[in-house]
């Protein structure tokens, strides 16, 4: 026995030092101010997403304008700038918005609080849906950056992806702290690797005049539809803008995480918010450039358009070419780039992981979402939406093979919505704010600031015209049904709730005690279960107490009957017959006829169960109880009782860890 104790503490203190090793310590809950993030961190926890788009948005304009052919290329400084331009505006927009509401409801809480809940809530589906296809797209993209260095991680990219979220999960689960500091060096290398790439390329090609080519210039673009005049050549340009407007998710992230800040919390968002915008649009209009001018290109089907490519060509991604290209003769610069890269579209999606649980947390308390998604676990992070977000982005991954130009046509539908609708709510909440301000200072910045997001709602809701037109048939209507599902699943969790709610609140009680308490202990056998629950229920003192046992086995309940009678137990033993040898049914139908003869009377119900130690365990015992307590809740005036009795493995993971023994919890009670 003594061997046996020891072995399962060695067991015990295995598992838990593997959980701690994983989550580490966990956090009291008085310690999550310590937990607040600087800017310098808050920047690669909140804005890489937006930060690593442009890794693939100025890639997916080349690969839309090359159906019309290498004469279509001139179009991408143009496309850029117009993406640049709609960035800027939106970061400018939101800088107001993350001042005007810092609580952290970000676009959700604008729309609710100006625009009524259905708005709200059509914003709160729109961003789980973006937030998903945000760690989907990034983490695709990772495979195909890295993809282009190891053609290993090419040819298993889902299991890249795969393997790359559940890893982002274990950082995100440890705490959001942790996560953003483990974030900040790849992301600011990233940041410094780009700028230092783009540099010296456009240093050595406008300064020194070198002729940099890319490898794939000296290839024959073949067009896939070079007939494209007139409105079908301004819906391929449209086109290549919906995509290239990838570029501005994640900028929403910020304003819903803005209680993750150090204080002054709301001018800090803003200040990373500016920072986020200015990075974003030097590295995308760097990379268009640069992309250009050294004759890249980029095919979206290689094998059909690409003529002059050897045999196995395998098509590098856009910053791949242009690292091989600048840093020719300086390999360890072109892995450096195609590192940082992979790790910032790996990190993008810490993006969704610190905005969606948020989200999800605001949405719960307002009875949308399941009350599990606004506790925090172990490390003060809402566990359980890092969790969700997980599982829902394998699950896009998986289905669409980590493909980013198949994902990225469901993409930023979402993102777009919420734009337009928390623009329209920011408008009206400075027209309310203008009609009680009577300060000239206060007005102006008012007036200020309603211009500027009625802009972002213009250049905003154009965009999301052109994304629909443009994107609907090839993918997004995927993106629109899910948003239309999630939206109808919060309302019924919504309308249950406030059902639940009336029902308990409403009724009053009418104060009647019951007249009598009739006890009734279950019984299978003869044994110290069975005795500490009829112990139990004595200790009651019932009007009336009696057992019963349920005849499935004449044998059986003979011999416990000879044992009952032999005992010294004075409480008398009642079978009851079953001819279909069922358990269930016949104890409730003795319990219904307990109550249809005294109807005041309250029925208890005490059921010997077996608390166990292990999962498997469980498989082997308590199922009759299991089902017998399932069916006796729905029965009224009745109680039940479960009296437990702790066999010796359930003691030993005691030993193992006393705080987190099975069933341990930091949940509440409903």
């Amino acid at each position: 026995m003594v061997r046996c104790t020891a072995y399962a503490r060695q067991v015990a203190n295995v598992s838990t030092a593997a959980k701690r090793l994983l989550l580490g310590r966990p956090f009291r809950s008085d310690t999550l101010g310590h937990t607040l993030l600087p800017k310098r961190v808050a920047l690669p926890v909140f804005a890489s997403d937006a930060m690593s788009s442009v890794a693939y948005a100025p890639e997916e304009i080349f690969l839309v304008l090359s159906v019309a052919g290498i004469s279509a290329y001139a179009y991408t400084p143009w496309v850029g700038l117009a993406v640049a331009a709609v960035l800027a505006v939106v970061v400018a927009s939101y800088r107001q918005n993350v001042q005007a509401y810092p609580s952290g409801g970000g676009d959700y809480e604008i729309a609710t609080v100006n625009l009524g809940p259905t708005a709200g809530l059509t914003v709160g589906s729109a961003l789980m849906v973006d937030y998903v296809l945000t760690v989907a797209v990034s983490i695709s993209s990772a495979a195909s950056n890295i993809g282009s260095a190891v053609p290993f991680v090419a040819q298993h990219k889902v299991l890249f992806a795969v393997a790359a979220i559940v890893v982002l999960t274990a950082v995100n689960l440890r705490g959001i702290r942790e996560s953003g500091i483990a974030f900040a060096i790849p992301t600011y290398a990233f940041v410094a690797g780009m700028l230092v790439m783009l540099g010296w390329g456009l240093l050595r090609t406008y300064g020194f005049g070198d002729d940099l080519r890319a490898e794939s210039s000296h290839f024959e673009l073949v067009a896939e539809d070079s007939h494209l005049y007139g409105i079908a050549f301004a819906f391929l340009i449209a086109r290549a803008f919906s995509s290239g407007c990838a570029a501005l998710t994640g900028v929403e992230a910020i304003s819903n995480g803005v209680p993750a800040f150090r204080k002054p919390k709301a001018r800090n968002a803003a200040t990373t918010l500016f920072m986020l915008g200015a990075i974003a649009i030097v590295l995308l209009m760097g990379i268009i450039t640069l992309a250009q001018k050294i004759g890249i290109v980029y095919a979206h089907d290689p094998e059909a358009q690409l003529v002059g490519a050897p045999e196995g060509y395998h098509q590098k991604t856009l910053i791949a070419q242009i690292a091989e290209t600048v840093f020719a003769g300086f390999p360890i610069g072109f892995y450096f780039i195609a590192v940082v890269t992979a790790l910032i579209l790996v990190l993008a999606a810490n993006t969704a992981f610190n905005g969606f649980p948020v989200l999800a947390s605001v949405l719960a308390q307002d009875r949308y979402l399941p009350r599990q998604f606004h506790t925090r676990g172990d490390r003060l992070a809402f566990s359980n939406g890092i969790l969700f977000l997980a599982g829902a982005a394998i699950a896009f991954v998986v289905v669409f093979g980590a493909e980013v130009t198949a994902l990225i046509q469901l993409y930023i539908v979402g993102v777009f919505v919420s734009f337009v609708l928390s623009q329209t709510g920011m408008i009206r909440h400075w027209t309310r704010a203008l009609r009680s301000e009577t300060e000239r200072p206060a007005r102006m910045r008012m007036f200020r600031s309603r211009a500027i997001n009625t802009l972002g709602l213009a250049m905003t809701g154009a965009v999301l015209v052109i994304v629909l037109v443009t994107k609907f048939l090839v993918g997004a209507w995927i993106a629109i049904v899910a948003m239309v599902a999630i939206f109808v699943v919060m309302k019924l969790i919504h309308r249950h709730y406030d059902r639940v709610s009336r029902e308990l609140e409403q009724q009053e009680w009418d104060g009647v005690l019951p007249s009598r308490t009739h006890s009734i202990v279950l019984v299978s056998k003869l044994h110290m279960p069975t005795l500490r629950a009829l112990a139990y229920a004595r200790a009651t003192r019932p009007d009336t107490l009696e057992a019963i046992t349920v005849n499935v086995d004449d044998a059986d309940t003979r011999q416990l009957v000879r044992e009952w009678e032999n005992s010294d137990v004075t409480v008398p033993l009642k079978v009851i017959e079953s001819p279909y040898r069922e358990i269930t049914r016949p104890v409730l139908d003795y319990v219904r006829r307990v109550r249809r003869d005294s109807p005041r009377d309250v029925v208890t119900v005490f059921i010997p169960e077996y608390v166990v130690g292990h999962w498997w365990e469980q498989l082997l015992h308590n199922q009759s109880a299991l089902r017998l307590k399932s069916r006796l809740l729905f029965q009224p005036n009745v109680m039940v009782t479960s009296v437990p009795w702790q066999l010796e493995s359930s003691r030993y993971s005691k030993v193992l860890d006393p705080h987190h023994s099975p069933g341990a919890s930091r949940r509440g009670f409903e």
